[in-house]
């Protein structure tokens, strides 16, 4: 498979840009529209707030510049692994919060669990992640597999990656139409400013993720054999 014959870093700028704009999106309407973040309280729908907060900032956008770190930033190859590991490890444990946060919800407004697409999908988003964070601490990291280990597992474990952040993506805009429709069948109005916000805030997150792709599979500097650069026969 080869890569795209093309420079990262105007990629990797987009995506940085991407990000904040996201980012910025999904923290006004939770706070703007939807009342604010916190962890109790007697609306319950203030509790539900975190999620997509959590999931957006920290799976999709902290997620997203993990994956491009070894494109994007210039450290050495090992202190880019670190970064990798950690924003990685970082983007897990708010992606965990976040879901927890949905159960909370859920459970606090005697409202069934997972009988959505979303939340199907989500969980399995959410567990593939880990597996693939484990597997990278493993392998590449702590204790760390063999030098052939490490050269045969690096194309799938770059493929595993993307497939799953991929996977990602589309789980949070199916996030944003359910949360949409739900608020749309209360009465909220369909071509509302609240609205035009979220429906623009899934396209930021389709283009974030997009640039983050494309970041991964362009030509970074070549470092060694061992480097995360574009996939290649």
């Amino acid at each position: 498979m080869g890569g795209i014959q093309l420079n990262a870093v105007p990629f990797t700028f987009a995506t940085h840009v991407l990000g904040a704009i996201a980012a910025v999106m999904v923290l006004v309407w939770s706070i703007h529209f939807r009342g604010g973040l916190v962890f109790e309280s007697s609306n319950k729908n203030l509790i539900f707030n975190l999620h997509p907060v959590l999931l957006l900032i920290g799976l999709i956008i902290i997620g997203g510049e993990a994956i491009i770190s070894y494109k994007s930033l210039p450290l050495k190859k090992k202190d880019k692994k670190l970064v990798h590991l950690v924003l990685h490890g970082i983007a897990l444990v708010l992606a965990i919060f976040g879901v927890y946060m949905a159960f909370k919800f859920h459970n606090e407004s005697n409202i069934a669990n997972l009988y959505s697409l979303h939340s199907w999908i989500g969980i399995g988003v959410v567990v593939l992640y880990g597996i693939q964070w484990i597997y990278g601490f493993v392998v590449f990291f702590y204790p760390g597999g063999t030098p052939l280990i490490r050269k045969e597992s690096l194309p799938w474990h770059i493929l595993f990656g993307l497939f799953v952040y991929i996977l990602a993506v589309g789980t949070a805009c199916l996030g944003f139409l359910e949360k949409l429709t739900f608020l749309q069948s209360s009465g909220l109005e369909k071509y509302g400013s609240e609205a035009f916000l979220v429906n623009f805030t899934a396209i930021a997150t389709i283009l974030f993720g997009t640039f983050v792709v494309l970041s991964a599979l362009s030509q970074g500097p070549r470092e060694d054999e061992y480097s995360y650069t574009a996939i290649s026969s």
